[in-house]
């Protein structure tokens, strides 16, 4: 597992750790905003800080999986692989609408234009994740031009491989997997899944 060095940071990902994110609570009710970087510092998640995220999972008309591998700029978990694109909805108007999730719908849009370029855990002692995410699917094959500062690398996946791949294969993807014609049954934006 990539180390992290903080001692010169890209100046990019610095900025971006400058970023609101919405603070929640257990119950995914807005509670304040802080920095993606104190959201994300184990001491504080350590403390009971909540943030909210989503996750974006893309598949191709054949249903294999985009998966990513961050970039080694990143501060927060660099090279690990990850599911297609995840982030925060910040802490602004466009992006705190909490109507049929319409804020990360919002902010998800935006990312994905932005860091794979499609248009329109703890790892350590120091960084961390504890947030309520949002997962959000998307069927379409599209053209990649990712950021190097935000994904070093790309992959298309079956689901056998991605078993393969991960050894615990009874997560909610697999049955999400399984069923990529009729999601909608899936959909609740009152229920929230405690692990």
């Amino acid at each position: 597992m990539p180390e992290i060095n903080t001692d010169h940071p890209d100046e990019q990902q610095v900025q971006l750790l400058a970023e609101m994110c919405i603070l929640i609570n257990e119950n995914d009710n807005k509670i304040g905003a802080e920095t993606k970087k104190n959201c994300h510092l184990n001491e504080n998640i350590e403390k009971g800080l909540l943030h909210r995220a989503f996750s974006v999972f893309l598949f191709n008309t054949e249903n294999k999986l985009l998966l990513q591998q961050r970039s080694d700029a990143k501060i927060t978990f660099p090279g690990c692989f990850t599911n297609t694109y995840c982030n925060h909805p910040l802490s602004n108007p466009g992006e705190l609408e909490e109507n049929g999730a319409l804020g990360v719908r919002q902010a998800a849009q935006r990312w994905l234009k932005a860091e794979p370029g499609i248009p329109l855990a703890e790892q350590n002692s120091i960084w961390g994740e504890h947030e309520i995410d949002y997962i959000l699917f998307v069927r379409k094959n599209v053209t990649l031009n990712p950021d190097p500062n935000e994904i070093k690398s790309y992959c298309l996946v079956s689901k056998e491989e991605l078993k393969e791949l991960r050894e615990k294969s009874k997560t909610f993807l697999f049955i999400w997997w399984d069923n990529l014609n009729h999601l909608n049954q899936f959909v609740d934006h009152e229920k929230i899944y405690r692990m």
